[in-house]
């Protein structure tokens, strides 16, 4: 019957004791910083090391812990929850899905779940600089069209939009870009954001035509991945000493 839980604590897999009855907000931070990282399952009522020792009695109601879970987190968050029987001792499986956007507590905790060197998981805080990639990572953020703090239209190099046009002839791109002043085609392409009529070079644009000082402060380690539909993929990288980057067709 103890194959009913795992062996021990993965990326995927909790647990968590109720001898002393497990804090509310702690349950539903362990079931946010699953969530946030690949879905899982999280069992009450079972100690660190695997050890089996029950529920305390105000969680024996599988129904309860699902609608306080969807309650206390923000946006609600549905989970499975399962009592199982132990050789006699009752615990609770809590099958949470990997979430397709950031979920918190409703006190506005975030976290995620990471292994330490020792093999075991942890909860540690989402900062700020995560989310945006996280989010990006999710498909709820295209992390390219984000404007670059500090950077300016002085960070693009006329050769490499020149280059760039180049390109957009040679292989058949939209020939209407061809016959756009530089601001013009900037905007189009996406390469910059505007905020009023100040245009503000966006994280693709540097990538693109971004000058080599202007790379090396703003994103010192930048890589590219882009696909022309129904054709081809180019992957390119580069490394902060050189404006220049590799690219390879797959």
């Amino acid at each position: 019957m103890t194959r009913l839980i795992p062996q021990h604590e993965s990326l995927t897999v909790e647990f968590e004791s109720d001898r002393g009855r497990l804090p509310d907000r702690e349950l539903v931070a362990a079931v946010v910083c699953v969530a946030n990282t690949e879905g899982g399952d999280l069992f009450v009522g079972v100690e660190d090391d695997g050890t089996v020792t029950g529920l305390h009695a105000s969680h024996q109601n599988p129904a309860r812990l699902s609608a306080l879970i969807a309650n206390q987190t923000s946006p609600p968050l549905s989970v499975r929850v399962e009592a199982l029987d132990i050789e006699g001792t009752r615990i609770v499986k809590i099958a949470v899905p990997k979430s397709r956007q950031l979920v918190a507590t409703a006190e506005g905790l975030l976290q995620r779940r990471r292994l330490k060197a020792d093999g075991l998981p942890e909860c540690v805080p989402l900062y700020p600089h995560e989310i945006a990639q996280r989010q990006s990572d999710l498909g709820r953020l295209d992390y390219s069209a984000l404007p670059v703090a500090g950077a300016g239209p002085r960070d693009f190099d006329p050769l490499e939009r020149e280059r760039l046009r180049q390109f957009v002839e040679r292989y058949g791109g939209d020939r209407s870009l061809m016959g756009l002043p530089d601001e013009e085609l900037d905007g189009a392409l996406g390469l910059v954001s505007f905020d009023g009529d100040a245009g503000q070079p966006t994280v693709a644009g540097l990538l693109l035509i971004g000058r080599e000082a202007a790379l090396r402060r703003h994103l010192p380690t930048h890589e590219v991945a882009f696909q022309v539909p129904g054709k081809t993929y180019w992957i390119c990288a580069g490394r902060t000493k050189t404006r220049r980057v590799t690219c390879s067709v797959n």
